[in-house]
């Protein structure tokens, strides 16, 4: 048991939330005191928190203020360390470093004529002697910019110290209180087949995104992965931007645009493996097995063939937390989502086991408490260092208290994604009939979230676009997409079910699931094809890895429908912000009539998911009386639908209890439709 003085500040508070977790209250003391000593250790050892994640200033190359060049690296398997490149002729031995304490080495090129002696643009390599003596030429961990030549495998390590850097004009957004997140990946954000660029998101993608009414831009595969169909998540240079895309400055001026649009940029990071390469990779780095990884067993993802890290590790440590400080500081991201957490929170990362909510699951010696604790110390220094950013856990194990602070014993993260949600939507579609959805497992799916644990709640994310999967546009719809999605072709069963569903699943998972919502670059519209980046199994062609958003701008066709209520749906949150509002209060769930109503952020939200029937007069349940009128209507014609409404109705509220409630109104729902009203007399 941990000492009492290291006992969670807070923890009390969390167990009186929770109490079915008291049982386990010396695992919390365990993994509070675990952190604390970790704190205390860089507080003593590294003059502070602060400093300690500052390493990315002086690891690596690094310019000094009179043009000399400062170089430092962790290799405490090699036998000695060099500098070589363009600045010496490729020399291996010309520039040794001096060993130091605990594996770290370094070396001070001094300037020449004032000037740096190591130019911007030029090539380098740390020489690495293993033990058994064997030369290994390796890329700093902790490179900035790396490259590949269109006729080689492998990355080359480039210095990047441009003359003038980009410098931002545009101050970070405030932090928000209702997240709409709009994930996206840049080398696909084009019609074209190839590799978008920076500039291409910028200007072309941004403004999009910000008339769709997203307030978040979350980017992936913006760290350096040498296999591009990877999507991002084998990563070889932890504090390079992908140059596939552009330089480092087009990533610093695409973020600013951002922030001038009032749009949050989260990076989506992942510090839960690493690829194996070695070549151009932190992989063997220094010649042995270990170094920044487990040795052996422990250090390698059995399913996602990657090496795992020692987090228990100090460099390990300065190496990681510094990596986040670096991606906020010099190229001003507002937050995370960590990649992977579920693998990181367990010696068995997930593999073969399933997480069935018995709280046993989550603690014991089953879990990686080193891991934990590094997720806690990130959190710990996001919140002190930049406590604007925000921080998103991606766990589908459900690990109790992770999204509390850190002093309740908590991951300390903001918010964790509803990955039970998408996974619902694809059982409904696939296995059940529509006259048999069950209303009350919706409901029950959309709301079992942990109290007071923020969720981002998603219909679809980039999982279900990639080939081998299918949006849920693709499972409504499925072939006709190619064939009937012209207002000039007769609207089909198959297209009208799918345009209407595709709306309702979107809104009553927006407005019920969670805290925040979040969407798939593409999927607001319906985008008809998976996406496949270039393999050799498809003959490295860039077809499906591209995002045709032209099909919106086409009036010929219906994807403008779905794109026009995704805004639309986005901007009434705007205005209302149901997500930074308390849980729905579900009044109805008829498992018959198949009609589902609820209220939140002073709005009534009424789904009538039946096939073919309508209500007139179908009374619901409200709190406040007063006079309402409808803001949005899945059936409205600018949405694809079948106009069976008048807009100018105004339904008075009458003080007749229905369903726990003290009022009520009566309604016009027809099948397949989604309303949204709110009550005139409370002005907003």
């Amino acid at each position: 048991m941990a000492a009492a003085s290291t006992e969670p500040p807070r923890l009390k508070q969390l167990l009186q939330r929770d109490p079915y977790l008291e049982p386990f209250r010396t695992d919390f003391q365990r993994r509070y005191s675990l952190f604390y000593n970790h704190l205390k250790n860089i507080e003593e050892s590294e003059g502070g928190l602060d400093k300690f994640t500052k390493s990315y200033k002086t690891f690596g190359v690094n310019q000094l203020a009179d043009g000399g060049i400062y170089c430092k690296e962790w290799a405490p398997g090699a036998e000695a360390v060099f500098l070589a490149g363009d600045f010496n002729g490729w020399n291996p031995s010309s520039h040794p470093y001096k060993k130091l304490e605990y594996g770290k080495w370094e070396l001070f090129i001094p300037p020449e004529d004032g000037q740096s002696p190591v130019p911007h643009g030029s090539k380098l390599k740390v020489v690495i002697r293993a033990q058994n003596g064997a030369l290994l030429y390796r890329i700093s961990p902790w490179a900035r910019y790396v490259v590949r030549d269109e006729d080689k495998v492998n990355y080359d390590w480039v210095h990047w110290n441009p003359p003038q850097s980009y410098i931002h004009k545009n101050p970070s957004p405030k932090r928000l209180k209702s997240l709409r997140i709009y994930e996206s990946h840049v080398g696909i954000a084009s019609p074209e087949g190839k590799v978008a660029s920076y500039k291409n998101f910028t200007y072309n993608v941004l403004p999009r995104i910000k008339d769709l009414g997203y307030n978040c831009v979350q980017l992936m595969a913006i760290m350096e992965h040498a296999y591009y169909a990877s999507f991002g998540y084998q990563v070889t240079s932890f504090f390079a931007a992908s140059s596939r895309y552009g330089t480092p400055d087009d990533l610093k001026e695409m973020i600013d645009v951002a922030h001038s649009m009032g749009i949050t940029v989260l990076l989506d990071v992942v510090h839960s493996h690493a690829s194996k390469n070695s070549e151009d990779g932190l992989n063997q780095f220094d010649g042995t097995d270990s170094c920044f990884f487990h040795s052996g067993y422990r250090g390698n993802h059995q399913l996602w063939d990657s090496r795992l890290f020692d987090y228990a590790n100090w460099e390990v440590l300065r190496f990681l937390l510094s990596n986040l400080r670096m991606w906020i500081e010099d190229y001003r991201f507002d937050g995370f989502r960590f990649d992977g957490v579920t693998s990181m929170l367990y010696h068995h990362h997930g593999i073969g086991t399933g997480f069935s909510g018995d709280y046993n699951e989550y603690f014991g010696l089953h879990v990686d408490e080193d891991a934990l604790c590094y997720l806690m110390l990130a959190n710990h220094m996001i919140n002190t260092l930049h406590p604007e950013c925000i921080t998103i856990a991606e766990d589908v194990s459900g690990m109790p208290a992770l999204c509390r602070p850190v002093a309740e014993g908590g991951g300390g993260f903001d918010y964790r994604l509803a990955m039970a949600i998408p996974d619902k939507w694809i059982q409904i579609i696939k296995e059940l009939k529509d006259e048999d959805w069950n209303m009350g497992n919706i409901v029950h799916t959309l709301t079992n979230r942990r109290c007071e644990e923020k969720y981002i709640a998603y219909a679809e994310s980039h999982d279900q676009a990639l080939v081998g999967d299918k949006t849920l546009a693709f499972r409504l719809m499925d072939a006709e997409m190619y064939t009937n999605m012209s207002v000039l072709m007769p609207l089909t069963p198959i297209i009208d079910r799918g345009i209407q569903l595709h709306k309702m699943i979107r809104l009553i998972t927006h407005a019920l699931g969670g805290e925040s919502y979040l969407n798939f670059m593409g999927n607001e519209f319906g985008h008809p094809e998976w996406l496949d980046f270039p393999r050799i199994g498809n003959n490295e062609s860039y077809h499906y890895a591209r995002r045709q958003f032209n099909l919106t701008e086409d009036d010929l066709l219906r994807y403008k429908f779905l794109n026009a209520f995704d805004r639309d749906m986005n901007k009434l949150e705007e205005r209302f912000g149901w997500l930074a509002s308390p849980q729905a209060y579900v009044s109805e769930k008829h498992e018959s009539n198949k009609v589902i109503a609820f209220e939140r952020a002073g709005l009534i939200f009424i789904f009538n998911f039946h096939p073919y029937q309508s209500y007139v007069d179908y009374r619901v349940g409200i709190e406040t009386p007063g006079k309402y009128k409808i803001l949005l209507d899945s059936d409205a014609g600018e949405y694809g639908g079948h106009q069976r409404l008048d807009h100018s109705t105004e339904y008075f509220s009458e003080a007749y209890p229905h369903n726990y409630r003290p009022n009520s109104i009566m309604v016009y729902i027809p099948s397949r439709v989604a309303l949204v009203l709110h009550n005139m007399d409370i002005p907003k």
